[in-house]
């Protein structure tokens, strides 16, 4: 089975730099116009895009794992081809993902001053190694304060709060407790609603948990994939 790991709002295949070493035969990828592409308008954009990339490489049984923005590809994706997907791993998700006024007034001020971004960015990676932090920061700027606002455009038109007690794909849906962009509660609707779907919640972490708390989120996705 194959892990297709999925990036957050104008992130990289190398946001998941922990899981690919942990899982190394699975897939990070870059969602189109990151930087290579053309950006999709919409989550349902996004998941029939990642449908021909599937099909393309001939993967046969899949497992979505998703961030953020991922997640709602994961979710589309999954109502879409139901018998294609054997697994959701939905970290920092929600069936509903709305956006602050403020971040998409903010990233439509970054795409004609860049530097507005730094200040995101030393919020958003305060947790992470530095390192890694300095990855994600050039990346960000590779794709564009354009591709960070489409992205956070498409999440706050996701919605399938109607729809998610229709997904039959064995879920696990995970979250740092201190996750203020999508909060613990998230994680629990989609667990309660989601038929046998299990949460975990990660003491501790926050929206970037996979990064900051790799071995615990690791020990959840491997013990989730060997019952699938």
């Amino acid at each position: 089975m194959k892990l297709i790991f999925i990036h957050g709002s104008g992130g990289c295949r190398e946001s998941w730099r922990y899981q690919v070493q942990r899982f190394p035969d699975g897939d990070a990828i870059d969602l189109p116009g990151h930087p290579e592409g053309e950006l999709r308008d919409s989550v349902e954009g996004y998941a029939e895009w990642l449908k021909g990339y599937v099909d393309q490489r001939g993967y046969g049984a899949i497992c979505l794992v998703g961030h953020s923005l991922g997640t709602a590809v994961a979710q589309t994706y999954a109502l879409a081809y139901p018998q294609a997907v054997k697994g959701l791993v939905l970290v920092g998700g929600g069936a509903r993902l709305r956006v602050h006024p403020m971040y998409l007034e903010m990233l439509e001020q970054a795409t004609q001053d860049a530097s507005i971004l730094e200040e995101f960015f030393a919020q958003s990676y305060a947790t992470l190694d530095p390192e890694l932090t300095e990855v994600l920061k050039r990346r960000a700027y590779e794709n564009g304060a354009a591709a960070f606002l489409n992205d956070m455009r498409c999440c706050n038109k996701f919605d399938i709060m109607e729809r998610v007690g229709e997904l039959t794909v064995p879920t696990l849906a995970l979250c740092g407790s201190e996750d203020v962009m999508t909060p613990p509660k998230y994680t629990h609707y989609l667990a309660e609603h989601i038929p046998g779907a299990r949460a975990v919640v990660i003491e501790g972490g926050t929206h970037m948990v996979f990064a900051e708390q790799p071995d615990e989120v690791n020990q959840a996705i491997a013990a989730f994939v060997a019952q699938l």
